[in-house]
């Protein structure tokens, strides 16, 4: 299906009009220091006309049958595409952690790296994090690799979702 561009999106949103509108679906997480188990997500991109797209995310932790478990993670943030096809991604998290997030943008890809991490005297030990987003057969596929609780950087969450409403 071909993305329609909405006339009141500012120009410079153009590289990331692919990721605006409402998601959903599931994924898995796994890092040495948890255990692995399937999730499910909701993600809302919008925009109200600034050059920046609005991010709210939330996850679930599922049961063997696919229901909701227990609540996992949030974010809320920004979106800021830059000239040249570079891309600014702010996030906050309820643990304590705020990222800022920098890399590129490439025809329904984008790939960014941890610029910065600020966290709370009582959030759990972060220290970079490398994300990679592809629109692919008309969905949202997305993967996170983290350095975090003396782990270097490595594979801990991926997902698949697809545009609903």
């Amino acid at each position: 299906m071909p993305i329609e561009i909405d006339p009141t999106m500012h120009p410079d949103l153009a590289p990331l009009a692919w990721m605006i509108g409402r998601w959903e679906g599931a994924g898995v997480v796994g890092y040495p220091t948890i255990e692995s188990a399937h999730f499910g997500q909701e993600l809302e991109v919008t925009h109200d006309g600034r050059p920046f797209l609005q991010w709210r995310s939330r996850t679930w932790l599922l049961d063997e049958d696919g229901g909701q478990r227990a609540p996992s993670a949030v974010e809320l943030g920004f979106w800021r595409p830059l000239p040249e096809g570079e891309v600014e991604l702010l996030l906050t998290h309820p643990t304590g952690i705020v990222e800022l997030y920098y890399g590129s943008t490439s025809p329904a890809k984008v790939e960014l790296r941890t610029d910065g991490v600020l966290r709370s005297p009582h959030a759990k030990e972060y220290a970079a994090g490398h994300r990679l987003y592809g629109y692919v057969n008309g969905g949202l596929m997305w993967a996170m690799d983290m350095a975090a609780m003396g782990q270097s950087l490595q594979s801990h969450v991926s997902a698949e979702l697809k545009r609903v409403g």
